[in-house]
């Protein structure tokens, strides 16, 4: 029986039969072949997964947490003067009568939007006390319960009085630190006793302290309405100290203060004083600090980024005989391209799971530490702008390499030592 001759088939052609026969492998198998490749090499991506994994954690507690931190940090501005204190003060006029504020004007500047609390004093500048036979004078101040959180103040021994006092009129009084130790010899000693001023005798609960302390360190201070009831010749509250939630309300607050005063008494001699200066110093001290902490986490991310592409085109080049046998089976050039994509992926995404884990323990610490709690929205959406980012970071970072590696040619593949 003749044999006829066999017909020559080109390579090209037979490279058309070969991916006419074979179809594209299914998304289920590619991924699962990326991630089974991702774990045979988990040691090489050992680095790559910290370095995304703390920058996810970083950028998820950062964004979240960020109001509160924020709302902190203003809690203790003190220590830079007090930027988020704006005073509110009626100067007297020539010999005209000095206003001083209403209960509702204090009630209406304290519902302005970005207003944390408010409180007002009332002042005796000459003010007198005997102990022992010695005389001692100094400032003397008629405040609210509320005084003390306006100012960060706390008690360096005793206790501040409360709300409770002040509603009663309760003879009870603060005395500053220097004041104590003049009069009584040392600070814990004064607490307990009692000191006559104005014919009335008041008992001392405790000792002034504080960041702010030092330039009230020669007051007493009385439950406001003991002093109006008590003390003669002490003022009508005429200055007022609102303190802001934020810095970013300082400005809004102070241009609307006028406005509210105007529109509930009369605004004569009205003056408001706000410390622009150490303000500015916050922000622009803030602001450097928020860039440094963000583009640290870019950093840190991009920087796992390079790692990757780093990796992927090592991952390529070592894998090359293994692309081509691929090939040589039937592997289609977006089999290749994909499998090395997913691989890509498969690192930034793992990465990103550990580091929304991580951001959720950080979270958790910091609303204890800091006594809040967070909007649960906010941290889901931080979670999903997170793994989008990593996505776009895996792509990014993987594309080059997997379009090298689905466009080696099979015969050049399989020859490469």
């Amino acid at each position: 029986m003749a044999i006829g001759k066999r017909k020559k088939i080109t390579v090209a052609e037979l490279d058309r039969i070969r991916r006419r026969g074979a179809g594209p492998m299914r998304y289920y198998d590619l991924v699962r072949v990326s991630v089974r490749e991702v774990m045979r090499k988990r040691r090489r991506y050992i680095g790559v997964l910290a370095s995304i994994a703390l920058g996810m954690a970083g950028f998820i507690v950062i964004i979240t947490m960020g109001n509160d931190l924020k709302k902190n940090f203003n809690n203790d501005l003190d220590l830079l003067g007090g930027a988020t204190i704006i005073n509110v003060m009626f100067e007297p006029q020539n010999l005209e009568r000095q206003e001083w504020f209403r209960d509702r004007t204090l009630e209406a500047i304290a519902r302005i939007p970005g207003v944390l609390d408010i409180t007002t004093v009332t002042l005796k500048t000459s003010a007198v006390t005997t102990w022992h036979d010695r005389l001692f004078g100094f400032n003397l101040v008629g405040c609210e319960a509320n005084y003390w959180k306006v100012f960060s103040f706390n008690a360096k021994a005793g206790r501040l009085f409360d709300q409770r006092d002040v509603d009663e009129g309760a003879r009870v009084c603060v005395v500053g630190a220097d004041l104590a130790r003049q009069i009584f010899g040392s600070e814990d000693a004064g607490i307990g006793q009692t000191l006559s001023i104005d014919d009335n005798l008041y008992t001392v609960v405790g000792i002034l302290g504080g960041v702010r302390a030092g330039d009230r360190a020669l007051f007493v201070f009385l439950p406001i309405t003991t002093a109006k009831a008590r003390v003669v010749g002490i003022s009508q509250p005429y200055s007022a100290y609102v303190r802001c939630a934020t810095w970013d309300d300082v400005s809004s607050v102070s241009k609307a203060v006028p406005g509210v005063v105007k529109a509930n008494q009369i605004d004569r001699g009205l003056r408001v004083n706000v410390a622009w200066e150490p303000l500015k110093q916050v922000q622009r001290i803030f602001w450097w600090v928020e860039l440094f902490i963000y583009s640290s986490i870019v950093a840190t991310m991009i920087l796992g980024g390079f790692g990757i592409w780093n990796i992927m085109m090592a991952t390529v080049t070592s894998r090359t005989r293994e692309i081509g046998l691929k090939k040589a089976m039937g592997a289609l050039d977006s089999d290749i391209l994909y499998q090395f994509l997913f691989e890509a992926l498969c690192v930034t995404l793992s990465s990103s799971v550990f580091g929304v884990i991580l951001g959720r323990v950080g979270i958790e610490y910091m609303s204890r530490m800091l006594g809040s709690r967070p909007p649960e929205g906010l941290f889901v959406f931080c979670l999903l702008m997170g793994l989008g980012f990593a996505a776009i970071l895996g792509v990014g970072a993987g594309l080059y390499p997997s379009i090298r590696a689905s466009r080696m040619q099979v015969v050049d593949a399989m020859r490469y030592e």
